[in-house]
């Protein structure tokens, strides 16, 4: 389990918890910048002295090795394991220069210290001068919240009001700089992970340049370089996109914090003042207690909490209530108070102290004391607005229409349905279709009326209107969980399971769309849509969590992941029937660990595995302009089949499918889980992480050699053109050794096994075959051609 995710509405609670967690993040950026600190030293040695070259490319090797990111969440996406398997590579990658004492350029100075050092200042150090000022304020806020409630009933009401307002407005300013420490600290964590890897790629880019016999090493590492740059462009695309989605959700809890208050098992819960009761000599005194309360069970626990002192003062007390007694002020001389009485503690009452007036009458509520008001402490889950679209035939013909004229007149559009209509033809199309009156009159395939970009928002804006998402709420959880774990074939058994759980309707429509990306996927090559680029855009489309927290927006990543599998596997999913040996749904709720990789079963596997070239995402702009979308990075060609690199095999096991290396997608898929014992695992796991026997086959016993992969150009990519291997027309071939596939692009398959259509592949050493209905990659060495 990486760190927790920081709740915005923790902020207005300010919780023991909360504050651990805010801790737990300041104690990650601190480790991070002691680390930074100390590998800029490192690298100005390499600069210093070619007699200490040696010695100090150890330390600086031993410094990565050692250094882990951590994640926020209960997942990592493949793109993050590889970047945090980076640091490794790189490390692994300096011990087979240690005999080298060249001396480096100065240019490592440019590529690697400054960045390194502007990261530093610029970044870690913001953060610490906000920790500074958040520190401040919490001592400030807290300590008039004290001096405030010793202000004695008997003053003058005008007084009384005049402080009430000066301790609003401290508290409220409180919160507002509690928000964006916390929003400071949560981006930080992220972005850390590209901006300090990317000056690394550019410090060994120039090792390469300098060394004359680190040559042909570059060569080999130039493959898993261009993997790792698409691994931390991924990486950054989703910060964005996952940072404005934080953005929203904090500024909408800025404006109505109450509305946004999350699902809780207490009835209520937050700070009072306790009396504790001394001799008579020494009076009373009043200590800040966290107080929660259980309505079902009418259980009050209280755990004293100082945020000035930073922790508990002592062990926390759990007790029945009995019953619950508004204070008056002429009975005591402090405000807010209440009485409480203990069931299990006959003849033991407790007075409580509440922040405010409202407070306490939400507290007497919650308790079932006297005078008390209708404000519940529950967190209810914001309902969505319901648009008026629905999920009925006019639906089905919105959508057969949409799909219709795409296919017809935009198929090959480059960035089709990233490319997004103007907003008011969009509405008015959407307004169109959904009328009874208007939607025959409608021709979307052959009027010029309506772009091919106003047709798929529109199509987009209805799917999101909708009054629950198409794959439902209720699903969205157990959706997530097969895409965070376990192998490719049984992240893909699992979304086919749960596929068929869907109500016949959001099935059928689900259907229909899949079934139509799919074709869009195929047209990749001119339309630059291929399966990641579409997952990015239906991820959030299709599915949403109902409850919007900073946590589910961290798993926008894994939604991107369901819908690429989707589309990856339509005939198998919606034209099959699932495994009837599948465990109930019931098992999805509870997240699989974020297991380690772990190596392939099969014996003699290959040790080398050919790169894909990917195509990169568009930049798309929103309005009438006729220019072609813009692009953000140079495009490369691309293959409809792809497979992982050869490099990180050996480190962390087998990579993930394609879909995992395209800039700007979805998030991986393709990751590998360790064996788990199987008295220790819940049916969900077991089923996504299978134990099969090792032993192999009698027909493995044969070890075929391994198909070769060429090294690709340094990042950032460009066109690459590629010596293909001796081309091979469309014929039939015959497996003469057996392959079990360790991707989704790969073919499975036994001794003999015929394959069709059968032609050269842009990858060397790899051939493209049909077998069995599925067209996939097969090792060239593996088969014999007809």
């Amino acid at each position: 389990m990486g760190l927790q995710p920081l709740e915005f509405s923790d902020c207005y609670l300010d919780s023991p918890w909360f504050r651990e967690r805010i801790r737990a993040h300041e104690a990650e950026l601190e480790r991070t910048n002691k680390f930074i600190k100390e590998l800029i030293k490192d690298g100005k040695n390499l600069i210093a002295a070619t007699k200490s070259l040696s010695a100090a490319q150890r330390k600086f090797a031993h410094s990565l090795r050692d250094f882990k990111f951590e994640f926020i969440g209960d997942a990592e996406t493949d793109d993050e394991r590889c970047i945090d398997a980076s640091l490794r590579e790189f490390s692994n990658f300096l011990k087979n220069l240690e005999e080298q004492r060249e001396i480096m350029a100065l240019s490592v100075t440019e590529t690697l210290i400054k960045p390194l050092e502007k990261f530093r200042k610029e970044q870690l150090g913001a953060v610490k001068e906000e920790k500074k000022k958040f520190d401040k304020e919490t001592e400030k806020n807290y300590s008039i919240i004290d001096k405030h409630l010793n202000l004695s009933a008997k003053k003058k009401d005008s007084h009384l009001q005049e402080a009430d307002i000066q301790v609003e407005q401290n508290r409220q300013h409180f919160y507002e700089l509690s928000l964006e420490y916390v929003c400071k600290l949560q981006e930080i964590q992220e972005r850390k992970k590209f901006e300090f890897v990317e000056p690394m790629l550019s410090f060994f880019q120039g090792m390469f340049t300098f060394y004359h016999q680190g040559h042909e090493l570059a060569k080999d590492f130039n493959h898993y370089k261009m993997e790792l740059q698409i691994n931390i462009q991924n990486t950054r695309n989703r910060f964005e996109g996952t940072r404005s989605e934080v953005e929203e959700l904090m500024n909408k809890i800025r404006q109505h914090p109450k509305d946004h208050k999350r699902a809780s098992q207490f009835t209520a819960e937050g700070y009072l003042y306790v009396q504790e009761k001394r001799p008579a000599p020494f009076g009373s005194s009043w200590v800040k207690h966290y107080c929660m309360y259980r309505k079902a069970a009418k259980k009050f626990n209280m755990i004293p909490f100082e945020h000035r002192s930073g922790g508990k003062l002592g062990d926390g007390e759990v007790f029945f209530l009995k019953e619950c007694t508004k204070r008056h002020t002429d009975s005591i001389d402090r405000r807010f108070c209440f009485d409480i009485e203990a069931a299990d503690r006959p003849g033991v009452s407790l007075t409580l102290q509440a922040f405010s007036e409202e407070e306490r009458k939400q507290w007497l509520e919650a308790l079932g004391g006297k005078e008390s008001l209708f404000h519940s402490f529950n967190r209810a889950i914001i309902p969505r607005p319901e648009g008026s679209a629905q999920l009925d035939k006019m639906g089905f013909t919105i959508l057969r229409k949409c799909i219709s004229a795409v296919e017809t007149r935009g198929i090959n559009d480059q960035g089709l349905y990233r490319v997004v209509g103007v907003s008011s033809k969009v509405q008015r199309l959407l307004s169109m279709l959904m009328d009874v009156k208007t939607c025959n009159e409608v021709d979307l395939e052959n009027s010029i009326d309506w772009e091919v970009k106003t047709i798929t928002s529109a199509l987009k804006q209805y799917l999101r209107s909708l009054p629950e998402p198409l794959m439902t709420y209720e699903l969205h959880g157990d959706f997530i969980v097969p895409a965070k774990s376990g192998s490719p074939e049984s992240r893909v058994n699992a979304i086919h399971f749960l596929v068929h759980k869907l109500p016949e309707k959001n099935k059928e429509m689900l259907d229909i769309l899949v079934k139509h990306l799919t074709n869009v996927s195929n047209h990749s090559k001119q339309n630059l849509m291929t399966v990641a680029n579409l997952g990015v855009v239906f991820g959030p489309t299709l599915m949403r969590p109902q409850e919007e927290t900073v946590a589910a927006i961290m798993d926008l990543k894994f939604q991107n992941i369901v819908v690429e599998i989707l589309i990856e596997n339509h005939e198998k999913i919606f034209r099959t029937p699932p495994d009837a040996t599948f465990p109930e749904t019931t098992c999805l709720s509870a997240s699989p660990p974020n297991a380690p990789p772990r190596q392939s079963k099969r014996q003699g596997q290959r040790t080398k595995r050919p790169v894909a070239v990917y195509n990169l995402c568009l930049e798309l702009e929103d309005g009438d302009s006729s220019n072609p979308p813009k692009e953000d990075t140079p495009t490369s060609s691309a293959d409809s089949l792809s497979s992982p690199s050869p490099t990180t095999a050996a480190v962390h096991g087998p990579p993930g499918p394609d879909k995992n290396h395209l800039l700007a997608d979805g998030g991986g898929s393709g990751d590998w889980a360790s064996p788990i014992p199987s008295q220790t695992r819940s049916p969900m796991v077991q089923w996504l992480n299978p134990q099969s026997p090792t032993t192999p086959s009698s027909d493995s016993a044969v070890t075929p050699p391994s198909p070769r992969s060429s090294p690709f150009p340094l990042c950032p990519p460009a066109p690459i053109v590629d010596k293909p291997p001796e081309s091979v027309t469309s014929r039939k071939a015959r497996a003469v050794y057996p392959c079990e596939a360790e991707h989704s692009s790969e073919l499975s398959f036994e001794i003999g096994a015929i394959f069709e259509d059968v032609q050269t592949s842009r990858e060397p050493g790899w051939l493209e075959g049909t077998l069995n209905g599925k067209r996939g990659l097969i090792p060239q060495n593996y088969v014999k051609l007809l």
